[in-house]
């Protein structure tokens, strides 16, 4: 350090301690009063502390500049950060080889069904989570921290739908095609069905001060972020990604890491908002609505696996069908047991091991070549383990 810093930072502090020599400060009870320059601001901390005290995930005090001070949810606030540091644009993706494979005879029939039952499929489920975590999640959350992170998850939604633009875009599909997936194959429409049908009621405005009402929207949070994205995203995720290993549409495959990456971070802010609610709301948690989420979850996984059986009814080169079916099992129990419930099959260990590697993306640098984008912002949280990256 020269010493004209140090002159300068010598400066600084003589002004700022005549600036601040001219503040008196003293305390009346609850409040706290500054004098500066013969006014009076009086600051009331008992307000404050019941800001505090008032703040819930649902049913709390609600403010209409949204300001998440003071914090009281501070993993929702770093899973938050930790979706904005992951941000990514699927344009700078190339796709040129995809491209060129997917317009010649380097992928096989199943290959090409697998890719496009993908683009049907989440074509039609991404808009679904989006929709449902704006209008019947963030809309019922009342803490500012908690609806912040929520709106980040919708915005990473709509890259989700960017992405898949982007594909369907560069390879050229037959729009028709996909919209017929999720209309007309009915593996893909009760999958949709069964996620949404209760999703009209709570989109219309409850009253979350009963407790059965208060079970609904827990059941859709755990519908929306354990069973669909957490448990019926992930086989096809796997598939996609078996053939990007493979060195096959490299281009979708690293779209579909940072998609599984994002996707990580809603299941665990999803199992963060209930684990509160549940603390805050006890009401709700009887034996009776643990055993309705596990059966929840039950049919979500054979509804999945009748997904699966249609994705691949065939084993195809470095696919089994019966892995794929286990990792079903494996995911719905992970989401399960994270929020202490009863756990559906003895599928104890993941078949899938590679795809960790997949999902750390700093392991997959120049992977097959694909384009190295890595999308963390300096000074980012870094993830390390699994518990992370879910």
């Amino acid at each position: 350090m020269s010493l004209h810093t140090i002159e300068i930072d010598e400066k600084s502090v003589a002004d700022e301690e005549a600036l601040l020599s001219g503040v008196e400060t003293r305390e009346e009870g609850n409040t706290v009063v500054y004098t500066i320059g013969g006014k009076n601001f009086r600051l009331n901390k008992q307000q404050a502390r019941e800001r505090m005290a008032g703040k819930r995930v649902i049913n709390g005090l609600r403010s209409a500049e949204l300001n998440v001070l003071p914090l009281k949810y501070h993993e929702a606030y770093r899973i938050y950060k930790q979706m904005k540091a992951n941000h990514w644009e699927p344009d700078v993706i190339d796709m040129t080889k995809d491209c060129t494979q997917w317009n010649s005879n380097q992928l096989s029939a199943k290959e090409r069904w697998i890719i496009e039952m993908g683009v049907g499929y989440f074509s039609a489920a991404e808009g679904i989570v989006g929709d449902s975590v704006l209008h019947v999640i963030e809309d019922n959350l009342s803490a500012a921290e908690l609806k912040h992170a929520s709106l980040r998850h919708i915005a990473e939604e709509s890259i989700h739908m960017d992405s898949l633009l982007h594909i369907i875009g560069s390879l050229n599909i037959e729009i028709d095609e996909v919209t017929a997936k999720f209309r007309d194959i009915p593996s893909i429409r009760r999958k949709n069905e069964f996620i949404t049908r209760n999703m009209p009621e709570l989109k219309m405005g409850i009253d979350l001060t009963q407790t059965v009402n208060k079970q609904k929207f827990a059941k859709a949070l755990f519908g929306i972020t354990q069973v669909m994205e957490g448990t019926q995203f992930y086989a096809l995720f796997a598939m996609i990604l078996s053939l990007h290993r493979q060195n096959k549409m490299t281009g979708i495959g690293q779209m579909f890491q940072y998609t599984l990456r994002d996707e990580s971070n809603h299941i665990a802010l999803g199992r963060y908002l209930i684990e509160q609610l549940v603390h805050e709301n006890p009401d709700l948690w009887t034996p009776e609505f643990r055993s309705e989420l596990v059966e929840f979850m039950r049919e979500g996984v054979e509804l999945e696996k009748a997904f699966v059986r249609d994705c691949l009814p065939e084993d195809t080169v470095g696919m089994s069908q019966a892995e794929f079916l286990d990792y079903v099992d494996y995911n719905a129990d992970r989401r399960l047991a994270g929020l202490g419930l009863p756990t559906l099959s003895n599928v104890k260990t993941n078949p899938f091991v590679w795809l960790d590697e997949v999902i750390f993306l700093k392991k997959e640098k120049n992977f097959f070549e694909t384009r190295v984008t890595e999308y963390q912002t300096s000074g980012s949280v870094k993830n390390s383990s699994e518990d992370d990256l879910i």
